[in-house]
């Protein structure tokens, strides 16, 4: 199984008797006057989801809720026997997939990965694929049979705070800031600061798909990534989770030293002496 499987392959593995379907929907509910709230997107998956499949709650048994900050990584064998509940054990296969462009989905493989997890794949195009080509759905609630998944962890998959600063002027690791160019250059403010870290590229995680909601092409991929393919790098963006999709892609692409700075702006703002830049106009 490729890291990031189509529609038809998931139409016929679905059977597959180690072949774990998990969706990963996070609802992001707009105000009228701007701004927005995070709500677990359990009430759509109970609407209608890949059959087969679990829901994994990004809001709540997936994170640490006790943290400050929204979708704080949770100990790794908290996160692991969340997964065991859903059916990943460690001869698993897994396919996650969500209602919005992946971003959720990659989180849940970068986690994966950060336990010592590779037997996970992405669905490109997501639910809304799915449902675009008619294919079957269930509802209501799912059930899983439990397993053992057993963590294996590589920290070097998850960037803090304290690297990031050192990160700062090291020409021997690359920030890569993966929100929309806007907040980069400071023109909007989406955390409590406007801006981007020091040193950081820009490239808009949301820039990695397609109209349709796919994966570009490898080769196009290729092309809007330089760098080197062993050198350090890091993605963030206002919570660890379109970072995390730009490191999926970066992985597929051969780098081999890459980070996801999980709390990313939303704690790096909120600390006055952390350095953040404005593009002048």
């Amino acid at each position: 199984m490729d890291t990031l499987v189509t529609t038809d392959w998931l139409a016929e593995h679905l059977d597959d008797p180690d072949l774990v379907v998990l969706d990963c929907t996070v609802r992001l509910v707009f105000g009228e006057e701007g701004g927005y709230n995070i709500e677990s997107g359990r009430e759509e998956f109970e609407a209608g989801h890949i059959p087969s499949a679990g829901f994994a709650d990004l809001t709540d048994e997936l994170s640490d809720t006790e943290s400050p900050h929204r979708f704080a990584v949770p100990a790794p064998e908290d996160f692991c026997a969340a997964m065991g509940a859903l059916g990943v054990g460690d001869a698993s296969c897994v396919v996650l997939y969500d209602g919005w462009r992946s971003v959720w989905a990659a989180r849940v493989w970068w986690m994966l990965r950060w336990v010592g997890f590779d037997r996970a794949a992405l669905l490109d195009g997501g639910l809304e694929l799915w449902k675009e080509e008619v294919r079957p759905l269930a509802s209501g609630p799912s059930t899983s049979e439990p397993a053992t998944l057993t963590p294996a962890l590589r920290p070097g998959l998850i960037a803090d705070m304290d690297e990031v600063r050192r990160a700062i002027g090291d020409d021997s690791v690359a920030l890569v800031d993966t929100l929309p160019a806007e907040h980069y250059r400071g023109e909007m403010k989406m955390y409590q600061r406007a801006g981007h870290i020091p040193g950081a590229s820009n490239l808009d995680a949301l820039e990695l798909l397609d109209e349709s909601g796919r994966y570009r092409p490898l080769e196009e991929l290729e092309a809007m990534h330089a760098g080197d393919r062993e050198g350090r790098v890091i993605t963030y963006c206002g919570g660890g989770i379109a970072a995390s999709s730009n490191a999926f892609v970066m992985a597929r692409l051969g780098f081999t030293d890459l980070a996801v700075y999980t709390a990313s702006l939303q704690e790096w703002t909120a600390d006055p002496d952390n350095p953040m830049v404005v593009e002048a106009s």
